[in-house]
């Protein structure tokens, strides 16, 4: 088997910018992220840790070196890309300094011994996975909060104080994104842990109870999702961004059988933050606005959306959108029943929720 690796590389003291390294290895008796490392290491030397535990992101997915070639393959395909667990950080090649992850356990300090520090490094992957912790750099990060999940499992009468204690943080619980497409194997109990938490704190509200149409009262009453065997309109000389936090099997499938060209965003699955819309707004725009304009970068002529919620999040509030992102956000919005009719020939029914739309796509 062939694989072809393209390796981080930047040394602080004397790169401006990092770049990457493109490796071609014939994998023979090499087995874990590990032994690729150490592989590349023989052809030419980089810095990192040659450890099993050694914590890193391959294609944007975050693990550690334990993880075998095959199942980083059957996940990733043959093209690989090894970056440190934080660019923002990095100091050498894929070694970091780490001090902001560990003065985050200054928050508990008064409740931790040793065992509590050790385990704490364990969580380390969960902290730099966070998408919240890219965008809000005071963000308290999910290790601290699945550090307090075990001390008050283990001592339940502690949980107030320590609960307060997140109270008083600025950017705490609220800020929290899940880190379900940010790992490359996702344990939700971990993600479980920290909800719980959170429902402690009360800060969530169900998706189906926030109100994502601040500046409006009306709704849109969008027509059926269509599914049919012939395409009457294949939007062949379309390009199409699609969001969605959990694809959609029958949104994907209208998509396959396009002639369009879809763009992957490297957004598309991130948490909107939308169950703590009701209390954190600025933070769910701040969300919602990379979406939008890596969709409009990428010079998508519209993006897709799975349901109404995140419909009406993208094309009602872009206002705000604009206001966080300091950027025009011109981009239209698809639901995607509405793409369903269109791509089927049920103009009518389309045109009846395309006129209503913030930004009219004008596809018809």
């Amino acid at each position: 088997m062939k694989i072809e690796i393209s390796l981080f590389k930047f040394d602080y003291k004397s790169d401006y910018l990092p770049y990457y390294k493109k490796y071609f290895l014939k994998i023979e008796n090499e087995k874990t992220l590990l032994d690729i490392l150490n592989s590349i290491n023989n052809i030419e030397e980089f810095s990192y840790e040659n450890k099993q535990s050694f914590e890193l992101v391959v294609n944007g997915l975050y693990t550690d070196c334990s993880v075998s070639i095959k199942e980083l393959v059957l996940k990733l395909g043959n093209e690989l890309t090894i970056e440190p667990i934080s660019i923002r950080r990095v100091m050498n090649d894929l070694l970091i300094n780490e001090d902001d992850f560990r003065n985050k356990l200054l928050i508990l300090e008064e409740f931790l011994n040793e065992d509590d520090i050790k385990r704490y490094e364990e969580y380390k992957r969960y902290f730099y996975a966070s998408n919240s912790l890219r965008l809000k750099k005071e963000y308290i990060g999910d290790a601290i909060i699945l550090l307090a999940s075990d001390i008050i499992e283990e001592n339940a009468s502690l949980k107030d104080d320590i609960l307060d204690k997140f109270k008083q943080e600025e950017c705490s619980l609220e800020f929290h994104t899940s880190l379900e497409n940010k790992l490359f194997k996702f344990d939700k109990s971990i993600e479980n842990r920290i909800l719980k938490l959170k429902e402690e704190l009360n800060l969530i509200k169900e998706i189906e109870k926030q109100n994502f149409k601040i500046n409006k009262s009306s709704s849109i009453q969008f027509a059926s999702f269509k599914e049919e065997k012939e395409i009457k309109h294949t939007f062949k000389e379309f390009n199409i961004a699609y969001y969605s936090q959990k694809e959609c099997e029958k949104t994907t499938s209208l998509l396959n059988k396009l002639k369009a060209k879809i763009i992957t965003l490297k957004s598309k699955n991130n948490d909107l933050a939308k169950t703590t819309f009701h209390i954190n707004q600025e933070f769910t725009f701040q969300l919602a606005s990379e979406v939008i304009l890596e969709a409009f970068d990428n010079e998508a002529d519209f993006l897709v959306v799975d349901n109404e919620a995140d419909f009406y999040l993208f094309d009602f509030n872009r206002k705000e959108l604009e206001r966080v992102s300091g950027r025009e956000v011109s981009l239209p919005i698809l639901y995607t029943n509405e793409l369903s009719n269109l791509a089927y020939g049920y103009f009518d029914e389309a045109k009846k929720s395309l006129i209503k739309h913030y930004i009219n796509p004008e596809i018809i």
